[in-house]
């Protein structure tokens, strides 16, 4: 039976029969839906309510458990879901983020370009775009995965092993990236934008049931509130700042990215099977 989508806990006047919201995830690596719940009248639009979670990559699981009819991510989680066997469907796309992560090495070490890294450990958050900004980059220059020792750590603890010399390289993130450049701990290797698009995704499971007129209200909501960031940095900017950096710095970050968004068609698809193909060659999708 498919839901009807009101607010949590609404009735049906007419006919009593009790509604569930449009669960929308939302966590703080993907900033559109962060800032949406946050943004007063965001989503005013949709009867909504947004369930927080901590990371991206527990997206797929939060959908087919029913506790969340629709996420964001980066481009990996949905690739991994659909190769897993759900029932993915794509519903809109950020704009490439051609700043936002990087591959970055200790300023004083032998890293120098993405040929050091082999035979070298790399910190980042394995499944997440990180593994495929790194798969795309050895592949420039004739290597692969199999070529690194990948090391699993949340960014704050890549930088710390980066200054330790526990690892040798690390894949990060806007903003603790540009600080930890700016501050000297870390020098950088190779932007995501010379390797990959690097969008958010916004997607659901066809299990789901959402209606296509609830996904349209979803995208043109989401749309709107990336005009309003990118008309108000500052004010983004202080919705963020509890998050790992402070004002100024995600003041930089929020200026530097296009907070466009579009519906999710052929271009994306191609996209993300041109990820798939890569993630197969490198032996992490069967």
């Amino acid at each position: 039976m498919q839901a009807v989508y009101q607010w949590c806990g609404a009735s049906n006047r007419l006919s009593g029969i009790r509604t569930i919201a449009f669960r929308i995830g939302v966590h703080p690596n993907n900033l559109h839906l962060f800032l949406a719940e946050r943004w007063p009248g965001a989503f005013a639009g949709l009867d909504a309510v947004f369930v927080s979670y901590t990371e991206g990559r527990d997206s797929a699981r939060l959908l087919l458990e029913g506790r969340i009819d629709i996420c964001g991510t980066g481009s990996t989680p949905p690739i991994l879901a659909r190769a897993a066997g759900a029932d993915v469907r794509y519903v809109a796309a950020s704009a490439p983020r051609p700043a936002n992560g990087g591959i970055v090495a200790a300023p004083d070490g032998p890293i120098r370009t993405i040929a050091d890294l082999v035979g070298r450990r790399v910190a980042l958050l394995d499944g997440s775009f990180h593994t495929y900004l790194l798969a795309r980059a050895l592949e420039a220059v004739g290597c692969s995965l199999r070529d690194v020792t990948r090391v699993e750590l949340s960014p704050a603890a890549s930088l710390a092993a980066l200054g330790a010399g526990t690892v040798d390289a690390w894949v990060a993130m806007a903003p603790l990236l540009d600080r930890a450049i700016d501050d000297g701990q870390a020098r950088l290797i190779l932007r995501c934008g010379d390797s990959i698009p690097n969008r958010s995704v916004f997607w659901t499971l066809d299990r789901r049931g959402v209606s296509a007129g609830v996904l349209d209200g979803f995208t043109a909501a989401l749309s709107g509130l990336g005009r309003a960031i990118a008309a108000d940095p500052a004010r983004a900017a202080g919705l963020l700042a509890g998050t790992g950096a402070d004002v100024s710095a995600w003041v930089r970050t929020i200026a530097e990215r296009d907070w466009s968004i579009f519906p999710a068609g052929a271009a994306i698809l191609a996209e993300q099977q041109d990820e798939a193909d890569t993630l197969m060659r490198h032996g992490d999708l069967a």
